[in-house]
């Protein structure tokens, strides 16, 4: 009787969240060991059908590292990373397009249907939802987004899909850019002037020391941004997924987070619970 009564106060306390994100959008951020753990895989989709359920509207943005590799080394072709991102010429533009658009995104809207969910799978291809051009010539097709057209995750959501959203996005020329994944998942956070935008990493969130989990920043103002940046407190990889953090809130999206994906259910925690998780960025 005790864990039930629990139970039915924790979804009590859940009530004014739940209320204040109905009918809102949240871009999430799917990646790192939350796609490559099963246990923490059926974790996300469950969260993410519930949270559809309760009329949450939520669009998936996913990655797929770890699934590029290995099919790139079936093929003995070598990964080859510039400043942290993927050089891709033709070759690996044609594997990242089988693998995320095809496998990952697929696997991805199968699991969220064998949790009650009804998912669809996307790409930026489709639609046109996804514009790019080359980012640099250092990392061959590698795209920088010009153009988001939210249509088609529109129309989705209208008719009670979950979109899936792989990041592969189309030239003016029709070629395929890559695109990585958190900077799409911001582009379509504000193009769809989103609630909120998760990110979700393989760290607890931003660390004041980086050595000491007990100094994880709650909260951080835009205009706190720079300080943290000049103090080595923003760093290293933390830093593009600050960026995209601040150009998604400061173009309209009313937060984003960054979020441990390798806690059970910390999607859960960060919008159905006051005490959150992660960082939390607002203007």
């Amino acid at each position: 009787m005790t864990d039930n009564i629990s139970r039915a106060k924790i979804l009590s306390d859940a009530l004014p969240n739940i209320q204040q994100y109905k009918d809102k959008v949240i871009v999430v951020k799917y990646g790192g060991n939350a796609m490559t753990d099963d246990s923490l895989k059926d974790a996300v989709m469950s969260d993410i059908v519930l949270l559809s359920l309760i009329g949450i509207r939520i669009v998936l943005v996913h990655g797929g590292g770890p699934e590029i590799n290995e099919m790139l080394h079936k093929i003995g072709k070598e990964s080859r990373f510039v400043n942290g991102l993927r050089y891709t010429d033709n070759e690996t533009m044609d594997i990242v397009q089988m693998s995320l658009c095809g496998k990952v995104n697929k696997d991805l809207v199968s699991l969220l249907g064998l949790h009650g969910g009804e998912g669809i799978g996307l790409c930026g291809l489709d639609g046109g939802l996804l514009t790019a051009e080359q980012l640099s010539d250092d990392l061959g097709l590698v795209g920088k987004i010009t153009k988001v057209n939210p249509r088609p995750i529109v129309t989705a959501l209208e008719n009670g899909y979950i979109p899936v959203i792989s990041t592969v996005a189309g030239g003016e020329n029709g070629e395929a850019f890559n695109i990585n994944a958190d900077t799409a998942a911001a582009a379509i956070a504000y193009s769809m002037k989103a609630e909120n935008l998760i990110l979700m990493t393989d760290t607890i969130g931003l660390l004041k020391d980086i050595d000491d989990k007990d100094s994880l920043i709650h909260t951080v103002r835009l205009s706190g941004v720079p300080l943290l940046k000049s103090d080595g407190v923003i760093k290293g990889g933390m830093l593009p997924k600050v960026d995209c953090c601040v150009e998604a809130v400061r173009r309209g999206v009313k937060k984003a987070n960054i979020i441990d994906g390798r806690l059970p259910h910390s999607i859960l925690i960060e919008l159905l619970t006051n005490e959150g998780a992660g960082t939390m960025f607002i203007q």
